[in-house]
């Protein structure tokens, strides 16, 4: 099937086809060609085998150093490699040295383990992997026949994926894959029959690992992962969502997010949807900045109001008020993970150290402090917990190891973890990266008051020694250094960093648009590029341009058309779940949602022993007592919370909803806005217009106010129009718009 790349055009930018070449992380060096029999002259003819870099892509094409085998964390059936060959030294060593030896025979290199049992020759707890003949096999005879050595001449320099986006016409269209290495020399090979090619979702694209032919099977955008040595390079393939070119130049522009947003919608040939009208807009805004239900009277006002700029007021007006800062450092306390705690077992946290902590969240988000400052801040931050903020930071975590997870997810946007046992299969940290900042956090004294220990130290897996402080894919602190954590915050912020902006301004996004560009928010790395690569980058660049600031991204994301557009779906559109072709309904997290609950109702709820009338985005603490808290399924914060599944499960939630207190307590509670209402006597036709305008932000439609209106004029007694009344109350609460920011 013929590409459509002449018709996407410009497009295709958005895909990264602008990266062709991946420069690993780490390099290494060849001597000979592994991807023929070493009698063949394929360019490297008459040279030494190189054990690093051509045995291993053997080893890992055939699947010997994956978790699933050899690579495991203690090995399989006696034999432990590296996982996809990350340390190829110890490898050799475990191969050459271990097993007296056995594994390699250079009297009668056919009689080595090595060979004998991949071939199938001798019983192999795993399948045969290997031709006894084939070119796997050769390189393996060859380099036990040239003496097992450990040579390397050649150094690696990078790897070209080709293509690395590729868009068809149709679902079934088919590409050639191509993997072409490069050396310091200036030489080249064709390495692509030991490249390992894997499909994000193989229900999506099929791949034939002899050709080295990937196949779509369905439409959208596809990740297919090439591996080869230490280089893990994604490939991006599309097919369009729809048959027929979209013609977007009359769509409104606002920013440089819309031409991003329309540039993509183009090249998959989706329209979008019409913009959403005035009073949708208005909740939907208000709920994103303060976490709250606006007030009816002011939606009125705004929907009647026919100011050009009506729409930058409401942000600015947003932006400035309390709400949003008490919303926002609920966001930032969340990420953070606020909690107290007194487990023996665990550092001690009192509640009147997270208070500390959250006010100074807060006094920071008031004074409108750059977010580069408040995680300096945060990263040198010492002294009594209970007086001084930001040293809260350094009790989150138990230890330093888990230190070093909890930074990088939070500043980084990164999973590192892995790097603690093995160099990161899917990304470009090491473990001299991971255990390099465990050395730094390692210095830091937990506790009731934080403090610098010169002494602190941790130990590297690998060599058994003191692990050296690293700044991560930096460089190594040196020896002296008593407190790495200021060289460490000052690369953090740096406007250099290719993680730390992109990492807060895709919470950003997600937050007001309901999805990050890079999903899930904490998991950046090459093999999960953004949908919108471009605009990702915009973004951060836009973000440091103005001094870090937070308003400023959640303004220019406010301001845009592709923000402003309506939740539903048309028919070229209802399959996008990415693009933002419409607005993604949003369902309100807890604290929102128990506040809305309680602002319908005109019941409060009771937090603990915090005074009635407090609001749940108020707590500062999550440990803080609340049933319908937990009901509704909030993040204990002892872990991540990004895409933490709500503690009570869906569906003991809905149950809730169906028929327990959470609502039902509320909506008969005499005081209670509907019994309120009740008892001065207002019409039903009244009580529901009230409700809505509250809850939805709107008006009933006349569908809605004649049903109403027929189930009160079927009741035939005041306590039956009660239950009536009360029924409605209940359904408007339990209903998806509701209980969603759409």
């Amino acid at each position: 099937m013929k590409p459509v790349t002449a018709l996407l055009g410009t497009g295709l930018t958005l895909l990264s086809l602008q990266v062709a070449t991946h420069e690993g992380p780490r390099s290494a060096s060849v001597t000979t060609t592994a991807t023929q029999p070493h009698s063949l002259d394929d360019g490297w003819a008459n040279s030494v085998i190189d054990f690093e870099n051509d045995l291993i892509p053997v080893f890992t094409k055939i699947g010997c150093n994956t978790g699933g085998c050899h690579g495991a964390a203690i090995g399989r059936g006696g034999f432990h490699l590296s996982l996809f060959g990350g340390n190829a030294l110890k490898d050799f060593e475990t191969i050459v040295h271990e097993l007296g030896g056995r594994r390699v025979n250079l009297a009668r290199p056919d009689e080595s383990l090595l060979l004998t049992k991949p071939t199938g020759i001798v019983s192999h707890g795993g399948k045969q992997v290997l031709d006894e003949n084939g070119e796997g096999a050769t390189l393996l005879r060859t380099w036990i026949e040239q003496g097992a050595q450990f040579e390397t001449k050649h150094e690696l320099k990078s790897v070209t994926i080709t293509p690395r986006v590729q868009a068809f016409e149709a679902v079934g269209s088919a590409v050639s894959l191509q993997a072409m290495a490069r050396y310091a020399d200036g030489s080249e090979r064709d390495v692509t029959r030991w490249t390992v090619f894997e499909a994000e979702d193989a229900s999506s694209v099929s791949i034939d690992e002899h050709a080295a032919r990937a196949t779509v099977q369905r439409r959208g955008r596809h990740i297919v992962v090439a591996r080869y040595l230490g280089w893990v390079i994604p490939i991006e393939l599309f097919v369009p969502l729809g048959d027929d070119v979209v013609d977007l130049s009359k769509q409104p522009r606002h920013s440089f997010i819309d031409d991003e947003i329309l540039r993509t919608l183009g090249s998959l040939r989706v329209r979008p949807s019409a913009m959403a009208d005035d009073a949708t807009f208005y909740r939907r805004v208000t709920l994103d900045l303060t976490g709250r239900l606006p007030a009816p009277e002011e939606v009125d006002s705004y929907v009647a109001s026919a100011a050009a700029d009506k729409r930058e007021q409401l942000v600015d007006r947003l932006l400035a008020s309390q709400a949003f800062i008490e919303s926002c450092t609920m966001r930032l306390a969340r990420l953070l993970r606020l909690r107290s705690q007194s487990d023996k077992s665990k550092t001690t946290i009192t509640p009147r150290a997270v208070r500390t902590y959250h006010g100074w969240i807060a006094d920071r988000l008031r004074q409108g402090t750059g977010y580069d400052e408040i995680a300096r801040a945060l990263l040198t931050g010492t002294g009594d917990t209970e007086t001084v903020g930001p040293a809260g930071f350094y009790n989150t975590a138990e230890d330093p190891l888990l230190q070093t997870e909890f930074m990088t997810e939070v500043f980084l946007g990164s999973r590192m973890r892995c790097a603690n046992c093995h160099n990161h299969p899917l990304d470009k940290w090491t473990q001299d990266d991971f255990h390099g900042l465990t050395a730094i956090f390692a210095k830091v004294t937990r506790g009731s008051t934080v403090r610098v220990s010169p002494l602190g130290k941790t130990v590297h897996p690998q060599t058994g020694q003191p692990a050296r402080m690293r700044i991560p894919g930096v460089r190594f602190l040196a020896e002296d250094t008593k407190d790495g954590r200021a060289a460490l915050a000052e690369w953090v912020t740096s406007a250099a960093n290719p993680y730390f902006a992109k990492a807060i301004v895709n919470r950003l996004w997600q937050t007001m648009m309901g999805r990050g560009l890079v999903e899930p928010v904490d998991d950046f790395r090459a093999t999960n590029p953004a949908t919108h690569p471009a605009l990702l980058n915009r973004l951060a660049d836009d973000f440091v341009a103005h001094g870090f600031d937070l308003r400023h991204t959640l303004k220019k994301i406010a301001m845009s058309a592709a923000y402003a557009r309506s939740s539903k779906a048309v028919p070229s559109n209802a399959s996008d779940d990415r693009y933002y072709s419409h607005a993604i309904k949003k369902r309100l997290e807890p604290a929102v949602l128990a506040d809305a609950i309680s602002d319908v109702t005109d019941v409060p709820d009771r937090y603990g022993n915090e005074p009635l009338g407090t609001r749940a985005v108020q707590l500062p603490d999550a440990s803080i007592r609340s049933d319908a808290l937990d009901i509704l399924g909030r993040c204990a914060r002892e872990a991540s919370c990004e895409g933490a599944p709500a503690p009570t499960g869906a569906l003991p939630r809905k149950l809730h909803f169906f028929n327990g207190d959470l609502l039902n307590a509320r909506i008969a509670n005499p005081t209670s806005r509907l019994q309120t209402m009740l008892r001065a006597g207002t019409a039903p036709a009244v009580i529901v217009s009230e409700h809505y305008r509250i809850a939805l932000g709107r008006q009933p439609s006349s569908h809605e106010a004649t049903f109403w209106q027929q189930q009160v004029a079927l009741a035939t007694s005041h306590d039956e129009r009660r239950a009536v009344l009360e029924d409605f109350v209940w359904g408007l609460l339990s209903s998806s718009e509701f209980q969603t920011n759409h």
